[in-house]
């Protein structure tokens, strides 16, 4: 529709009129004013209609009364789409103080086009209770206004002007659907949320969050009509329509939505009902559009779902695992399994998962998949990690007692944590009131979880690593993981999911990604862990690349306190790490043996293949032996061409080399190069000769000194063999 264009002198004579007179046209779902006049200026006191036009074309109600906005928009609205006429008593700020305004307007055709034509009448200055000016037609206005504001908010939400939930489900039961069964329409009852909008709080303020749902209520109310929407509470609605191009209509509002609040918007589900909706009753038919709506929760973008029988089984889980989540706490329906984390260099227990199994009395074994994202999406997820730290304490308090060394547990936390409550001094606080130390504790992060507000997150992390937690990026990779939080965020490790470990056999990319997340880790300062590890080949692997810590089932799944302690009766038992050994064992761990810049401390030496690399090879030396602790496939092909007779003897990794009288004489320029980097941390280069008379040239440095024992790692390179001359 294109906007009415006045004649010069028709327009002149509107604009010099002495009656509070303004003119608009409703084009695209837009109010455009044509024309106002001397006395609408007089009246709200604009100095010029410049001013004027930009202040309507920016907010047409502004300075209304709060208690009158819902009031006059919704009359406003249905003036411009219907032949309704207009006629509404309010109050707006004029001046510094509320004046009572007598609003009354017409449609008039011009040269078909259809124009709205508004005048005013001053009232009177409002009164407030108790006030007596002596004007007693303002006193009445202002009385009936007090009154009127009463009675609609028994009625109409306060906010956006709908009829509340009640009313809304009384009117779709007595007239709409009525009507729309002799129109021979469907009906449809919708449900929509805004995605988001708690975080939108937090970052923006409650004030902004109110505008942002105010101006979706209007959106609402232009697609679908004031009087069939109701607000169920906070940002969801409710709206009654009919299933004419209804798909069609929701992707136009959906993209609609984007524009709504200067741009500053969230994504918006919907779920829709259609099915009997005039027999089951308003009620019914919006607690199933509902579930449909929160059945698409998933996803951070603008959907809707249709409602399906299945979801009512889901709605029965959903209502079961929130209604008996303190009980199964309470009860120990819920109890904390442990997975134990492997250092890669020693084999030993330096990390422990807790992962939540609850046993139900009724429905038996619940995966975490049935009841975590429940307890995260109904924000109680933080009763149940709060009683996961609660038993990790009382965990180590008995390992304590046991006489067993303390290895870090971590326990993951959710973004609903977050968002429920001070999770960060939750945790803090408890820990503290235990006598087990905070560097007991470890955090677990997911990637995905930071993506809602990424700089509020960042705090929160910051808060855990200045109270002396670790914090734990968890599942890298599971989604489009980014290499930029791993700059951002200043995270202590790396846990990479198990997909990786599922891809192992059938993809040599994967193998070659993972090999340079890795080292790039390695250089960030960040430990690593790989979880899903069940093979020898994956271990194997995840140990030449420098994965400092292994997860999965190939050393034990995940189990209770009691199993724990059992296997040590029997003596089968893994073992805990000495923590006094730790970094030392970090700092063989991390070295990467497809990467000579790993032991080099050079990053000067770079390779085409990752694979094509030098044999590399970690030993750890004492005075009379030496014991190979890690080695590449090259140095394994090196050990197998140039000492057959220890190959012969099978894999040279984990072989020891006593250092006998025979050995000094035979390699004595070998043995003191030991014994020089032992005692110094500066690297050496040698030439050795080998059994076959060729020559090698061997790069060695320390890498680290064991605190307990005072075995010394070392890492050495075979640069070169030269030919046999």
């Amino acid at each position: 529709m294109k906007k009415y264009q006045y004649d010069k002198e028709e327009l002149s004579l509107l604009e010099r009129a002495c009656v509070p007179l303004a003119i608009y046209q409703y084009i695209d779902k837009q109010i455009v004013t044509l024309a106002i006049s001397d006395g609408f200026l007089d009246l709200f006191e604009i100095p010029d209609r410049e001013s004027a036009i930009k202040t309507i074309s920016k907010d047409l109600y502004y300075g209304c009364h709060p208690d009158d906005l819902a009031m006059l928009e919704n009359a406003a609205h249905l003036f411009a789409s219907t032949d309704q006429p207009y006629n509404i008593v309010y109050r707006t700020r004029i001046g510094g103080r509320y004046k009572i305004l007598h609003a009354r307007g017409t449609h008039v055709q011009k040269d078909g086009a259809k124009l709205e034509v508004v005048w005013f009448s001053d009232e009177g200055e409002y009164q407030e209770e108790g006030e007596q000016k002596g004007d007693f037609l303002a006193a009445a206005y202002s009385n009936l206004l007090r009154a009127n504001t009463q009675e609609r908010l028994l009625q109409y939400d306060y906010l956006t002007g709908f009829p509340t939930i009640s009313h809304f489900f009384y009117m779709c039961d007595t007239n709409f659907y009525p009507k729309s069964l002799e129109a021979g329409e469907t009906p449809i009852m919708l449900f929509f949320d805004m995605s988001g909008m708690r975080r939108f709080n937090a970052k923006y303020g409650y004030a902004e969050g109110d505008k942002l749902i105010h101006a979706f209520a209007r959106l609402l109310a232009q697609t679908f009509s004031n009087d069939r929407c109701s607000r169920f509470g906070m940002d969801r609605f409710c709206v009654y329509t009919n299933d004419k191009d209804l798909e069609k209509r929701l992707w136009q509002f959906f993209s609609d939505c984007e524009q709504i609040n200067g741009g500053r918007s969230l994504p918006v589900r919907a779920g829709i009902y259609s099915k009997d909706v005039e027999v089951c009753g308003a009620s019914f038919a919006c607690d199933r559009a509902k579930m449909a709506c929160d059945s698409g929760k998933g996803a951070f973008v603008s959907n809707f779902t249709w409602f399906e029988k299945s979801m009512l089984v889901e709605a029965e889980k959903r209502q079961y695992i929130i209604e008996n989540i303190d009980r199964a706490i309470a009860e120990k329906w819920i109890k904390v399994y442990y997975q134990p984390i492997i250092r890669a260099a020693n084999g030993k227990v330096c990390d422990e998962e807790a992962l939540a199994r609850w046993i139900d009395p009724q429905k038996g074994f619940l995966s975490p998949v049935d009841f975590i994202p429940i307890l995260e999406d109904s924000g109680l997820i933080y009763k149940l990690d709060l009683f996961i730290l609660e038993e990790i304490l009382k965990k180590l308090e008995e390992q304590k007692k046991a006489g067993l060394y303390l290895a870090p547990v971590s326990v993951n936390l959710s973004r609903s944590d977050f968002d429920s409550c001070d999770i960060v001094q939750e945790i803090y606080q408890r820990v503290k009131e235990s006598t087990i130390p905070i560097d007991k504790i470890t955090i677990e992060i997911t990637e995905s979880i930071l993506g809602g507000d990424f700089d509020y997150m960042k705090s929160q992390i910051k808060r855990f690593k200045d109270l002396g937690f670790k914090v734990w990026l968890d599942d890298f990779g599971s989604g489009y993981s980014s290499l930029e939080v791993l700059h951002d965020v200043p995270f202590d490790l790396i846990k990479f999911d198990m997909k990786f470990m599922r891809e192992f056999e059938r993809s040599e990319k994967c193998k070659i990604m993972l090999s340079g997340l890795i080292k790039i880790a390695a250089e960030l300062g960040l430990e690593t862990v790989c979880e899903g590890v069940e093979t020898d080949e994956q271990v194997e692997f995840l140990k030449e690349i420098g994965c400092v810590k292994l997860q999965g089932y190939y050393y034990c799944k995940p189990i209770p306190l009691e199993e724990i302690f059992e296997r040590y009766k029997k003596g089968v038992q893994i073992g805990f790490e000495n923590p006094d050994e730790s970094e030392y064992y970090a700092k063989i761990g991390s070295i990467n043996l497809y990467n000579i810049s790993s032991v080099t401390n050079s990053s000067d030496q770079i390779y085409k293949n990752v694979f094509n690399t030098p044999p590399m090879v970690i030993f750890e030396a004492t005075k009379s032996e030496i014991k190979i602790v890690r080695g590449n496939k090259s140095y394994k092909e090196y050990v197998k061409k140039y000492f057959r007779r220890l190959s012969a003897e099978g894999s040279a990794i984990g072989k020891t080399i006593y250092i006998n009288e025979t050995n000094r004489r035979r390699n004595a320029l070998f043995f003191e190069v030991i014994r020089k980097c032992c005692e110094s941390p500066e690297p050496v280069i040698i030439d050795q000769d080998l059994s076959d008379g060729s020559n090698a040239h061997i790069f060695i440095r320390r890498v680290s000194v064991n605190p307990v024992t005072k075995v010394v790692a070392l890492a050495a390179v075979i640069l070169a063999v030269s030919d046999i001359k």
